[in-house]
């Protein structure tokens, strides 16, 4: 017959499976903290599609370099001298050289052109208002010359009349009274004769200043005129110089302010070559430097002459005159490349420029194993770079391989397999 389990026996099952399920739980735990663990297997990746690069030992040239077009060294800028409106537009801008005397456009300013014909009838009339005075001052000295001629000749009369007079007296044959009438009024036109004369002495002098005040009149006219004959004149828009039409900002009919700056004339023969530089890399940049300018057409060698004080969109205007005469074909705004010469350093440990490597800075490299089926990532310290090197101040020894190219999506990983 069936006996009954106790209590006991139910405790005991349930102690049992309560232990198994614990062991399961640390079983599954443990399992899951190892897995966790585990490195990560290393990638495999394709040697073909890599950039590999030797650590070496030698001379290395320290260079920037940077995009740049070739600016001509002197530009004319033309600019309208007054409020006017464009009336024609003879030349456009184009590769024809052009003189100094030719017309580029023709501006139109009535109220101007108005102002200096009136400047120039009101010249005229003090023109002739000085050739007036001075035919009037003439004619008045003229008749001063006559009236002192009529005087000396009536004093010479008087006189002859006075000394008859006193002979007369003398032998008693006029009375004293006469004679002394007489001489008297020879006396009087000695005097009127000798005031006449002193007049006709200072009458030049006086003519002279009347004349200058007038033409005083006349110089301010002609200045006038000859401001407002000049605004007229520019109108007329010329080149200046002898160069290349480069620019007409304007169009018929547009109306201009003065001081606006309708066209600009360049000499083509004198060109230099500003360069963008990085402004990150302008710190051992200095005048004097050589360069030298690709115009994919030459290479010409070149200085550099003066650094702009600002930069701008990152980088730094650096203006390079050339050494020696530019390749045929050359011209401004043609897009060139240029390198600057830094330094020169003498038995330096440096290899080519990773792409993420930046000067006095320490990157991760992956250094290729001796049998080239693997690569190690190490910290490699680089010092001063230039455009296609760098130099290696620690982690690495001259032979060492290792890749160059852009390896950032390997981060996590200390180890790659190289095919």
């Amino acid at each position: 017959m069936d006996i009954p389990r106790g209590k006991e026996v139910a405790r005991r099952k349930l102690i049992r499976r309560i232990a198994w399920a614990v062991v399961g739980v640390l079983a599954l735990g443990g399992a899951t903290v190892a897995v966790a663990r585990l490195k990560p297997a290393a990638p495999s990746v394709e040697m073909s599609g890599l950039w590999p690069g030797t650590v070496r030992r030698g001379p290395m040239e320290r260079q920037v370099r940077g995009l740049g077009t070739l600016k001509p060294e002197e530009i004319h800028w033309i600019a309208a001298a007054q409020d006017s409106r464009v009336a024609d537009i003879v030349r456009r801008a184009g590769i024809d050289p052009v003189k100094a005397n030719d017309v580029i456009m023709v501006l139109s300013d009535p109220d101007l052109e108005l102002e200096a014909e009136k400047a120039e009838w009101q010249l005229k009339q003090d023109e002739a208002n000085l050739a007036n005075v001075k035919v009037q001052l003439e004619s008045d000295k003229l008749n001063q010359q006559a009236d002192l001629a009529s005087l000396e000749s009536q004093y010479t009369q008087a006189k002859l009349t006075a000394d008859r007079d006193m002979e007369l007296t003398r032998l008693n044959l006029k009375s004293d009274l006469e004679s002394r009438l007489s001489v008297d009024q020879a006396q009087q036109l000695q005097k009127r004769v000798e005031l006449e004369k002193q007049r006709l002495a200072i009458v030049d002098e006086s003519n002279k200043a009347k004349i200058e005040a007038q033409r005083v009149v006349v110089e301010s006219s002609r200045a006038a005129y000859e401001l407002k004959k000049r605004q007229v004149d520019q109108l007329t828009i010329r080149a200046g110089i002898n160069g290349v039409l480069t620019e007409v900002d304007v169009e018929v009919g547009q109306r201009v302010p003065a001081g606006t700056v309708v066209a600009k004339v360049a000499d083509p023969t004198k060109l230099k070559a500003v360069l963008q530089i990085p402004e990150t890399q302008m710190k051992d940049v200095r005048v004097g430097l050589d360069a030298s300018i690709d115009t994919r057409n030459g290479v010409v060698p070149g200085r550099v002459t003066r650094i702009d004080p600002a930069a701008q969109n990152g980088t730094v205007a650096v203006d390079v005159q050339p050494l020696a005469p530019w390749p045929v074909g050359s011209r401004a705004e043609l897009s060139v490349d240029g390198t600057i010469e830094l330094e020169h350093l003498d038995n330096v440990v440096y290899v080519d420029r990773p792409v993420s490597g930046e000067p006095n800075t320490t990157i991760g490299l992956f250094k290729i194993d001796p049998d080239g089926k693997g690569a190690t990532r190490v910290n490699v310290k680089l010092g001063r770079a230039s455009v296609n090197t760098i130099e290696v101040l620690d982690g690495l020894r001259v032979g060492d391989k290792v890749i160059l190219s852009d390896m950032s999506q390997y981060d996590s990983y200390n180890r790659i397999r190289l095919n």
